[in-house]
């Protein structure tokens, strides 16, 4: 999962939303130790309507869960590699949903980013409420209602893009920032933000010279059954 890529970290969004009235089913993990350092999960990916779930892991049982990445609701499976020797590790899926903003086309000037830059102060990239009088706000939860609305995105220099758009989400549990760069078959998740944001800031990869984004307000489904294993010695610890 790639934070605001640059010193600052932050986050956005992704697609789709359950149909109206209609209760989500918990996904169904199981877990496998390929080897004494990798873990591989498994999944059905049958639910209508999924914009894409969310695999989360933990060390205890009773811990606090940390999201691993954020994935496409084709995908099945997630291989978790080179963990640490001889330790538990707790595992669990929940999907999200939600519904995306119109898109935005952004084709960045040449030049690559140079971090030293004195000019490249990104005041302008961390995540922000700003303030937006009057705008009627819809819940997203079992409706069609509360995308976010008006995105657009200022060229800052040439890695760096500020977005901005209207937050009419009531009950959203974030939102997302997807990115489609020129050529690849479909949107990836760039970074995850907090309710009520409505701005922020990227600097993009190399591949995102030329690309479409968009915007997601997402909340979770249920979470999935977790599953547990635990690692072996290190292969290479002879």
């Amino acid at each position: 999962m790639k934070l605001l890529k640059l010193a600052v970290v932050a986050g956005i969004a992704l697609s789709a939303c359950s149909s109206p009235g209609q209760a989500p089913q918990a996904e169904r993990l199981s877990a496998e130790l390929v080897t004494p350092i990798e873990v591989r999960l498994n999944w059905r990916a049958d639910e209508p309507g999924v914009a894409g779930r969310v695999v989360e892991f933990a060390n205890d049982s009773s811990g606090k869960f940390t999201i691993l990445q954020f994935m496409p609701p084709s995908q099945t499976t997630y291989t978790h590699p080179d963990l640490m020797p001889e330790t538990p590790f707790y595992y669990r899926v929940r999907p999200f949903y939600g519904p995306v903003s119109e898109t935005a086309e952004v084709t960045l000037p040449p030049g690559d980013f140079d971090e030293n830059d004195q000019r490249n102060d990104h005041e302008w990239a961390p995540p922000k409420a700003l303030p937006e009088p009057g705008v009627a706000k819809q819940p997203i939860k079992g409706t069609a209602g509360g995308a976010p609305g008006r995105l657009t995105a200022e060229v800052m220099h040439a890695n760096g893009i500020k977005f901005t758009w209207s937050d009419q989400a009531s009950d959203e549990d974030g939102y997302l920032l997807e990115v489609k760069p020129e050529g690849a078959p479909d949107f990836r998740e760039v970074t995850v933000l907090d309710p009520d944001i409505n701005s922020v800031g990227l600097i993009t990869m190399p591949d995102e010279k030329k690309a479409t984004y968009r915007v997601r307000a997402f909340y979770y489904g249920p979470e999935s059954n977790v599953v547990h294993e635990t690692t072996g010695k290190d292969p290479l610890d002879r």
